[in-house]
């Protein structure tokens, strides 16, 4: 993979940023290029488990298209945090394999292409996307709030604000930009909201949180056709945001074998 030191690119988007107005857009009347859907992932890390040689950990689940066929589904972690954890428990249940392997950063946008690759060749690896159960929580919790009574939430949420006369999309201003943040941490967009609320007190009785699928989102930008899309941005969480700072240029550079993995 060889997109870490772009990452640090996303790191000051939250601190710095302006709150903006409110984008009017719909998001349901809103196709990107595969080029900039790569550039909406790209700067958003999530995190593999790999032997030495770079070769991701791999399960075979039922083909359900074919119950005598299995399909080989690597695990793709929102949270480091939750990769090792998952790695520490694998040491204790089979020592032999847990010593193998290790957790790997990779980009979002580079699982997105390796998985469009995948799709249609008959032995293609599967990734499946392991959310954050604090975030899943959270975003169950919003759905019965708004009303919507689900079991469970499927997918890893996406957090975005909405609000005003127009019931529009919160924005922030980067370069001189309107962009609608989505979040990946619920904390982190509700203190977006907060300070909206201070600035503009009279309409913030308006403003409400909504939980999107980050599947869905993909699903959007592939299948819709509006230039619009192009105001959203992928905000990590704050967890990721956290391992960003921790990456420099020069580490990047310095090692670049880690970068391919």
């Amino acid at each position: 993979m060889k997109s870490l030191i772009r990452w640090s690119a996303t790191v000051g988007l939250v601190g710095t940023a302006l709150l903006g107005s409110f984008f009017t857009g719909n998001l349901k009347a809103l196709a990107l290029t595969e080029q900039e859907i790569l550039q909406k992932l790209q700067p958003v890390p999530v995190f593999t488990i790999t032997d030495a040689q770079g070769a991701p950990l791999v399960a075979s689940v039922p083909n359900q298209n074919n119950q005598n066929q299995g399909v080989s589904v690597a695990g793709v972690f929102m949270s480091q945090r939750d990769a090792q954890a998952f790695v520490n428990k694998l040491k204790e249940e089979n020592p032999q394999l847990g010593n193998q392997v290790q957790v790997v950063p990779v980009s979002l946008g580079e699982v997105y292409q390796l998985d469009k690759q995948n799709q249609n060749r008959p032995d293609g690896l599967d990734f499946a996307f392991i959310p954050v159960q604090q975030e899943v929580q959270s975003a169950q919790a919003l759905l019965n709030q708004n009303g919507q009574q689900t079991q469970e939430f499927r997918g890893v949420p996406l957090f975005v604000a909405k609000g005003g006369e127009s019931r529009g999309y919160l924005t922030i201003e980067e370069n001189g930009q309107q962009v609608i943040p989505f979040f990946f941490d619920k904390a982190q967009l509700q203190r977006m909201v907060d300070r909206f609320k201070e600035q503009q007190p009279n309409l913030a009785s308006t403003v409400e949180i909504q939980v999107l699928s980050l599947e869905g989102v993909i699903a959007t930008l592939q299948t819709q056709n509006n230039p619009q899309l192009n105001n959203i941005v992928l905000v990590p969480s704050e967890e990721s945001l956290n391992f960003l700072r921790s990456l420099t240029p020069s580490s990047g550079q310095n090692n670049p074998q880690r970068g391919q993995q």
